[in-house]
């Protein structure tokens, strides 16, 4: 059995009758339980006219001219997918503590090892609730840990995505970089385009030791990587960032931490704030 397998069938007037996961089975070897796992992680699409859209489930009605893919690789559907931490649940809206190694945004793949899928299955179990829907409107990369917000209706993610466009949401990092950062300005701004895009970020010591600084870090616009490209420019690279900075070592992850997250609420229009308990907190 192979390990990696990309590859499509075209439904006809014949194979329409049959579940996607027979289908696929006797495509690709794979047995009908290892299709089904994998269009529960999302390695399984169907193109539809001109939507694709993930197949998840084997007993969906398939039409003439429909098409089902699969990108199916073994190692990444087996591994271990790292769990967040309910921090605030408001029903229309949630924040989480995402740990290092948990997504936000999936791919062709499949989609289990990102936050939004593990929130969709995992939060009805943890509070015996129904299903919510989840609407990302802030994304952290997948080596950063901290605070994020999801969205559970259309409604309280256009609001939220509102306030996050108008910079009405205050984020708040922290930092441990290569250096002793005391020798800057403290709120020292950075403005510093990102992929041609306008990008300020603010940066203040907060302590050092042994040739480290500890970092707090205030983002004024909310651009991909930004304060990590920042802080490279400003000659401070992250420590454990591997695309740009020093990060050799595999045993440090990156050492970026979303640590408060504060606004108004648009729903109920009152103040909201949390922090990353202490315990969690990244440390010099």
């Amino acid at each position: 059995m192979k390990n990696i397998i990309e590859t499509s069938v075209c439904i006809d007037a014949e194979t329409c009758e049959f579940k996607a996961s027979r289908l696929l089975a006797d495509h690709t070897g794979l047995s009908q339980a290892s299709i089904k796992d994998a269009m529960q992680k999302g390695a399984v699409w169907l193109l539809r006219e001109n939507e694709r859209k993930r197949l998840r489930r084997a007993s969906k009605s398939l039409q003439v001219y429909d098409k089902l893919e699969i990108n199916y690789n073994a190692q990444l559907l087996n591994q271990v997918v790292p769990e967040p931490q309910l921090v605030h649940d408001a029903k229309s809206y949630s924040i989480w503590f995402k740990p290092y190694g948990l997504s936000c945004q999936g791919s062709r793949w499949g989609d289990f090892a990102t936050i939004n899928r593990w929130v969709a299955i995992n939060l009805p179990k943890m509070n015996s609730s129904t299903e919510r829907p989840v609407f990302m409107v802030h994304r952290l990369d997948r080596a950063t840990t901290g605070l994020i917000l999801l969205c559970h209706s259309k409604n309280a993610a256009r609001l939220f995505s509102a306030l996050f466009q108008e910079g009405k949401i205050d984020k708040r990092y922290q930092a441990i970089v290569c250096g002793d950062f005391s020798t800057l300005p403290k709120n020292l701004v950075v403005n510093e385009p990102v992929d041609g895009k306008c990008a300020r970020s603010m940066f203040s010591f907060a302590k050092g030791k042994s040739g480290y600084s500890l970092v707090d870090v205030q983002l004024l616009t909310g651009r991909k990587h930004q304060i990590r490209q920042h802080l490279r420019a400003l000659g401070y690279p992250i420590v454990g960032d591997r695309l740009y900075g020093n990060g050799k070592n595999p045993e440090i992850n990156l050492q970026l931490q979303s640590v408060t997250i504060g606004f108004n609420c648009p729903l109920t229009h009152t103040a909201q704030h949390f922090s990353v308990d202490d315990h969690q907190r990244i440390q010099l």
